[in-house]
């Protein structure tokens, strides 16, 4: 069923609350027009000879929409840049599976076959790209670490990208705008995940605000399942961060949520998309594109900045699983 989604700024409802604030087999290369044209004369060849030329590993931990969306950003925005300057860009796509021992693998490939630099796309593959790397120094740039700090990830020489930190408490003011009256959040999240930050965030500000809220864990779809399953009479409303493990569930969590009339608040778009109520958040192209430029910085200046927070305040409302709740998005 093809699910509706409205795209809304975040903007307008600070006006409102004024509370509120295997691997992949995928090789390309990108090269500019001018370098395959070079080759046609003995003159331009020689110079082609002496062409930047960078190899780069694209690390993405599991399939899902988010995580799929800054790939392919990444992607393009390397074949553009290759074209605007005028030098080769060859990358490659891996995909770990959310599995740490094929990401291990992964990193001990990329190092032995000498790439310049990785793009690792999640949590679990960006550490373990950083633990493959340390010895060689290779750039890691990561993509969507919603806390660097928390993953380990900062203190690094060779190691920086972007963030898709969450402002928790401008999503769980999205919820009292839609109901003022909450008297339970249900917190779902896998606790394998790197999530501490936005739920320590949560449930101070619910303490804070007098709500009380019920957790859900689960490592895997059918707990995941199981514990949204669970939330049906004891949760007003639910709330979920970045989690790629609930993502990978998340067409069924909504489904389920929905059934039992709980709205379904999430920490990206790629939620709403399968069927959650509403998010706000970063753009994953944006991010995407911001990462590459990134890696290319690095590789032609050798200089390693600190990580980059993504600015958000995108609101996304799946219109579908609203007219399903009965919910008049309105207030956002």
């Amino acid at each position: 069923m093809k699910k509706f989604v409205a795209v809304l700024s975040a903007a307008a409802m600070l006006a409102t609350l004024a509370a509120c604030g295997s691997t992949a087999a995928t090789t390309s290369t990108a090269a500019s027009s001018a370098d395959t044209a070079a080759a046609s004369s003995s003159e331009a060849a020689a110079a082609d000879d002496t062409a930047k030329s960078y190899k780069i590993a694209v690390v993405q931990q599991l399939d899902h929409a988010s995580l799929d969306e800054i790939r392919t950003a990444v992607e393009a925005e390397l074949d553009a840049k290759a074209a605007e300057k005028g030098i080769t860009i060859e990358y490659k796509d891996f995909n770990g599976q959310n599995d740490a021992t094929t990401l291990n693998q992964i990193g001990t490939q990329v190092v032995s076959d000498g790439y310049d630099a990785v793009v690792p796309i999640a949590t679990l593959a960006a550490q373990c790209m950083a633990n493959a790397c340390a010895e060689d120094q290779i750039p890691v740039v990561y993509a969507a670490i919603s806390d660097p700090a928390a993953a380990d990830l900062t203190g690094l020489d060779y190691v920086t990208g972007t963030s898709d930190a969450l402002n928790t408490q401008f999503i769980l003011d999205m919820m009292l705008a839609i109901n003022p009256n909450v008297k339970t959040v249900g917190l779902l999240y896998s606790n394998s995940e790197a999530n501490s930050t936005p739920i320590a965030e949560a449930k101070a500000y619910l303490d804070e605000k007098g709500i009380a809220y019920v957790e859900g864990t689960g490592n895997t779809n059918d707990e995941v399942m199981s514990a949204a399953a669970n939330m049906g009479g004891k949760a007003d409303a639910v709330f979920t961060p970045t989690d790629n493990v609930v993502m990978a569930a998340a067409a069924a969590v909504s489904e389920t949520l929905t059934e039992a009339g709980i709205p379904f608040y999430t920490g990206a778009d790629s939620f709403v998309t399968a069927g959650a109520f509403a998010t706000c958040g970063v753009n994953y192209t944006e991010l995407g594109t911001y990462t590459a430029d990134m890696v290319l910085d690095i590789l032609e200046s050798g200089n390693v900045p600190e990580y980059h927070v993504m600015d958000g305040g995108i609101i996304t409302v799946n219109t579908e699983t609203a007219a399903v709740l009965g919910i008049d998005y309105a207030a956002f």
